[in-house]
């Protein structure tokens, strides 16, 4: 997280959680979406089938709260896959290197490249698939600059191809 934190989006809840109590989708967003208590409308269709945590990075504790969720982790417990964007693609792939086996997937969304490949290399050798989702090109046509936010229907759409249980 930087230390430029837009007041705005620290404000709310830090994690926001919906779903079934089944497989689990732990998500670190850098944006701070979901801000008043609800996911985003784009991942209604996740959340009918996975119990949806939602970290929100710019408030405090946040990342913590996801590192207790992969701590917590049992053995023979509901698979958890870890999502995240941009500059909190090194969080997330941490995480996973922290807590071997904790996650199964971790989805990456225009992770920032001089941090994650190496690391993405050492929580595949341990075990964890580690896939990057759709992404923006930065080309003039696309419109939306990377990294793509959490909540837009590219992301959505790259989770539920991957994980194919949506």
């Amino acid at each position: 997280m930087t230390a430029e934190t837009d007041p705005v989006r620290a404000e709310g809840p830090s994690v926001v959680t919906d779903g079934d109590e089944g497989a689990k989708l732990l998500v670190l967003d850098p944006a701070g979406e979901g801000k008043h208590g609800e996911l985003p409308a784009t991942w209604r269709p996740l959340a009918a089938r996975r119990q949806v945590i939602w970290c929100r990075l710019p408030v405090d504790g946040a990342l913590s709260q996801a590192e207790d969720v992969l701590a917590d982790a049992a053995p023979d417990g509901p698979s958890i896959d870890l999502v995240a964007a941009g500059e909190a693609a090194g969080d997330a792939l941490r995480l996973a290197e922290r807590h071997p086996g904790a996650a199964s997937h971790v989805l990456l969304v225009d992770p920032v490249p001089d941090e994650a490949s190496e690391l993405a290399d050492r929580v595949r050798s341990a075990g964890t698939a580690v896939d990057v989702l759709p992404h923006s090109t930065g080309e003039p046509y696309n419109r939306v600059p990377p990294p793509l936010t959490l909540g837009h229907p590219d992301v959505v759409a790259g989770i539920t191809k991957i994980l194919g249980d949506v």
